[in-house]
């Protein structure tokens, strides 16, 4: 059972932090027992400041781990999300120039696709995997890496996935004013006033300043439509969501309406019932799967409802 230390240890080695449902138990432990036979109320961790740095993405790879067993093997980012030896790795920033050719070069060899087919899955696959650190950290703490170009990191180097992304280990993290970080006088840590600012700064990092290029790249090499690749960043975002929805807090249909919101793509997915009540995805736009050699329709997907 989580327990306070003396007053006079208090100040100087612990600070109490409220996180939500699913750090308490990662931290204090789901299946932990009292003395008596009966688990510990989780309503706090503790964390020794004295013996560890706050760690800005813990939310995120605690979910990570809920998500897939696992934050060091997840195929197409970093063990850990943080990239600490720089060797091998380039910023993504390089996508909008010399390295947009090698992602559409490596999607087609993996799908044997077509060339507007290829950059299709190579935005769908790049964005999910490029946004899903930041929709955890708003859904799980309202804890966000701003993932700009500059701050993210690539390598094509792994066979698993089409691309592996990471961040540096600096790389900024917007907070609200009441997340135990706001107060850690890490010089990475950026407070906003509210969740509205804190949205704003998503978008902006995400979309306004990583995206955007990137899709203007790719739109200039294969003339492929912008709400296209636009609805796959919606339904990424959606899929991450729904994906978590067991190990986060509130409404999966809320978060997703405002994450989509602030992105300006609400209306490029629907979400409807599907098996035993739980929600799913239906497209408005298509990834262009069924084009490949042996074709693909994927869960959701217009096509299915035309």
């Amino acid at each position: 059972m989580c327990r306070r230390e003396p007053q006079s240890l208090h100040k100087s080695r612990l600070a109490t932090i409220r996180f939500s449902k699913l750090i308490r138990e990662e931290l204090c432990g789901d299946s932990a027992t009292s003395a008596a036979g009966r688990r510990p109320p989780v309503t706090s961790i503790t964390m020794e400041l004295t013996q560890i740095r706050p760690r800005p993405l813990a939310p995120v790879t605690a979910t990570l781990r809920a998500m897939f067993g696992t934050s060091t093997e997840v195929p197409g980012l970093a063990p850990d999300l943080v990239v600490r030896d720089l060797a091998g790795w380039t910023p993504t920033a390089r996508l909008a120039d010399v390295h947009a050719d090698t992602l559409l070069d490596a999607a087609r060899r993996r799908w044997n696709a077509q060339p507007h087919a290829a950059a299709a899955l190579a935005w769908k696959a790049y964005t999910y995997w490029l946004a899903l650190p930041a929709v955890l950290g708003w859904a799980s703490a309202r804890r966000v890496p701003l993932l700009t170009a500059t701050d993210t990191l690539m390598r094509f180097d792994d066979p698993r996935p089409l691309i592996t992304l990471g961040m540096r280990p600096d790389i900024p993290v917007a907070v609200l004013p009441h997340d135990p970080l706001a107060l850690s006088g890490l010089p990475q840590v950026k407070v906003v006033a509210d969740e509205e600012a804190l949205l704003t700064e998503f978008r902006r990092s995400l979309l306004d300043q990583h995206l955007t290029p990137l899709l203007d790249a790719l739109h200039g090499r294969v003339r492929l439509g912008k709400r296209t690749l636009l609805g796959s960043l919606a339904s990424g975002i959606a899929y991450g969501v729904l994906r978590s929805a067991d190990t986060v807090p509130g409404s999966s249909a809320d978060t997703i309406d405002r994450l989509l919101g602030a992105f300006g793509v609400r209306d490029l997915i629907e979400l409807h019932p599907g098996h035993q009540g739980k929600l799913e995805v239906q497209r408005k736009t298509c990834c262009l799967a069924f084009t490949l050699p042996q074709p693909k329709v994927c869960p959701g997907c217009c096509i299915k409802t035309a």
